[in-house]
């Protein structure tokens, strides 16, 4: 059986701050591809180029991955300020419908920082602008120096809900994770089920409730070193047996003769 398409959601980049392009990270490709067990397949994230409802015919999971530019706030009704970064509104003319779209399919899909956000700013949340900015919570940015592994390195706890989702998943109720985000949850949408929570209290690990598919989100980046971490390859893993399973549910049956 041919694997299962994962759509990988691609941010606008510019090559030599010049020459436009739709990107995504290799670490995103290998974790799909070596951990999940699907194809990896970029997908140019604009309306101009194509439509939800292709996409949905197209894959049969969607990996919504981090990016620099961030939700703009008109979508959760809020004015757009300095401090809410770069935007990338051809990504969330795509990505936000998609999400409703799965949630009320039962399309499979997993979202990953940015994706995470977008998940709850697609349920009805709202974000805030700069999590360091509040009182008594940490600095969540990718620390501006370094190597990729210290960028990626491991650097806070997330407390998960006993006998929840995430928790069954990974079999502990704290977990390590590294942290790259400017942004965070301000309040979550009606159906989001925030199930992890960094010290500081920024809610790191997300699900849609009542949702008949695979919606598990998270605040961090678990595409790093997917393959060995121990909490990045149980999801990674349970995310592509959905995948699969979404696939063989939509290939027609062949009847067997009496």
């Amino acid at each position: 059986m041919t694997r299962p398409v994962v759509g990988i959601i691609g941010n606008s980049h510019l090559i030599n701050d010049s020459y436009p392009t739709h990107a995504g990270g290799t670490m995103n490709s290998e974790a799909v591809a070596c951990v999940s067990g699907c194809i990896p397949m970029i997908v140019p994230t604009d309306p101009r180029f194509m439509s939800v409802e292709e996409l949905l015919e197209t894959c049969d999971g969607f990996l919504l991955t981090g990016g620099r530019p961030n939700v703009h706030p008109e979508e959760y009704g809020h004015e757009p300020t300095e401090a809410h970064g770069d935007f990338d509104r051809a990504r969330d003319a795509i990505t936000l419908p998609l999400v409703r779209a799965c949630v009320e399919r039962g399309q499979p899909f997993f979202g990953i920082c940015r994706g995470f956000q977008e998940v709850n700013v697609a349920m009805g949340g709202t974000l805030h602008p700069e999590i360091r900015d509040i009182p008594g919570r940490l600095n969540h940015r990718m620390p501006p120096d370094g190597t990729l592994e210290e960028k990626f390195a491991l650097r806070h706890k997330v407390t998960l809900t006993e006998g929840g989702m995430f928790h069954r998943l990974l079999g502990a109720t704290e977990v390590m994770t590294n942290t790259l985000h400017g942004q965070g949850i301000l309040t979550a949408g009606s159906r989001i089920v925030v199930e992890g929570h960094a010290p500081d209290g920024t809610p790191e690990a997300i699900f849609v409730k009542d949702a008949p598919g695979f919606t598990l989100s998270v605040q961090w980046h678990p595409e790093w070193d997917a393959a060995n971490d121990p909490v990045s390859r149980p999801l990674f893993t349970a995310f592509g047996d959905a995948v699969r399973a979404w696939a063989q549910a939509r290939q027609p049956q062949i009847l067997k003769s009496a």
